[in-house]
C-alpha cells in the first residue's frame, strides 16, 4: 500500500457494489464470481450466454479503460509459478468449500445481509490474515 488513494478507492468501492445491486435487481442473481464460472462447467442449459458476456466484460474492461487514457499500475509478482499454481488450486478448493467466493459472499451477500456470507468473509478474512502473516513473518517468503 505504497500509493493509496482513498478517493478512487471510495469510487471503486461504489461502483463495484452498485454494480452487484444492479445485477441482483435486474437478473435476480447474485455477482459472485465463482458462481457464474461454476455455471459454464458444465454448462447450464439456458444460462450460458449471460454467463460468458459477463466474464467478456470483466476481461475486457482493463484494455478499454486503458484505450479511453486511463493507466493501470505495474502488476509484480514475486512467488514462483509452482507456488501461484498451487495457491490458485487452494483458493479453488476453499471457493467451492465455502459455496462462494469473495464476490459472492463478501461483497453481495454481506450487502443483503446473509449471515452464512458474514460468517465466511470472516473465515476467509482470517485466513488470509494468518497466511499472510505465517509467509511473511514465519517462513520468509
Amino acid at each position: 500500500m505504497d500509493n493509496f488513494t482513498p478517493l478512487s478507492a471510495l469510487i471503486g468501492g461504489l461502483l463495484i457494489g452498485a454494480s452487484a445491486a444492479l445485477f441482483l435487481v435486474l437478473n435476480g442473481r447474485v455477482a459472485g464470481i465463482s458462481g457464474i464460472l461454476g455455471g459454464l462447467i458444465p454448462p447450464e442449459r439456458g444460462h450460458v450466454g449471460w454467463r460468458l458476456a459477463f466474464l467478456a466484460g470483466m476481461l475486457v474492461s482493463a484494455p478499454v479503460y486503458v484505450m479511453a487514457g486511463g493507466t493501470l499500475p505495474p502488476v509484480k509478482v514475486g512467488a514462483s509459478l509452482p507456488l501461484l499454481i498451487v495457491a490458485g488450486l487452494l483458493v479453488g478448493f476453499g471457493t467451492r468449500l465455502g459455496a462462494g467466493c469473495t464476490s459472492g459472499h463478501g461483497v453481495c451477500g454481506i450487502g443483503r445481509g446473509s449471515p452464512r456470507s458474514i460468517v465466511a468473509t470472516l473465515v476467509f478474512m482470517g485466513t488470509a490474515v494468518a497466511t499472510v502473516f505465517l509467509a511473511r513473518h514465519v517462513i520468509g517468503m
